[in-house]
């Protein structure tokens, strides 16, 4: 990632520590998993999770405090509680699909059922990716640490402008992108 170089030993400078600090057990993980599924009720996770209360005590507990989860009295019967995942929580979807990603790749060869498909054409959805800011699939290569004073600056000194930011359901062309790249 080139010669400039995290300061790994500070971890108040950082964002992966904070996240560890917030999600970096199985525990939590498996609540925000359940929380994408559906679930809202302690009762529930509870019952799905096969874990013990005192523990999905601490952990929800743990994720409204970090607003990851929301506590809302259920509109049914106003005595009940329901965990909502907040904007904080949703953004964590793509972490957990890559965890997801890596696990299925990586770990026991499990055959997924359900699939996880995308809404309209209910195909498998693709890896996740590091994209850039105009939308090309990086890799290890592509990645470099600069100082925020040269965002921007190229390596031969150009500057670069960023490019249209990249929408929900905008469609990329993944295969033409890979033939630029391979041909650059």
């Amino acid at each position: 990632m080139g010669d400039l170089r995290e300061p790994l030993r500070e971890l108040t400078e950082c964002g992966l520590p904070q996240a560890l600090e917030v999600m970096g057990e199985r525990w939590s993980f498996m609540i925000l998993r359940a929380s994408f599924n559906g679930l809202h009720h302690f009762e529930e996770f509870l019952s799905e999770l096969g874990i013990a209360r005192n523990i999905l005590s601490n952990r929800l507990a743990k994720l409204v405090s970090h607003g990851i989860l929301k506590r809302d009295p259920c509109a049914d019967d106003k005595r009940k509680i329901e965990y909502r995942l907040t904007d904080k929580g949703l953004d964590l979807l793509p972490a957990m699909v890559a965890l997801r990603q890596w696990g299925q790749k990586y770990g026991a060869e499990v055959v997924e059922n359900p699939v996880l498909v995308d809404e309209r054409d209910r195909l498998p959805i693709g890896p996740t990716s590091i994209l850039s800011h105009d939308g090309r699939i990086l890799g290890p290569a592509d990645l470099h640490l600069v100082e925020r004073d040269s965002l921007g600056i190229r390596a031969d000194g150009t500057r670069a402008e960023a490019g249209p930011a990249i929408g929900r359901g905008r469609v990329i062309d993944i295969a033409s992108m890979r033939k630029a790249q391979n041909a650059a």
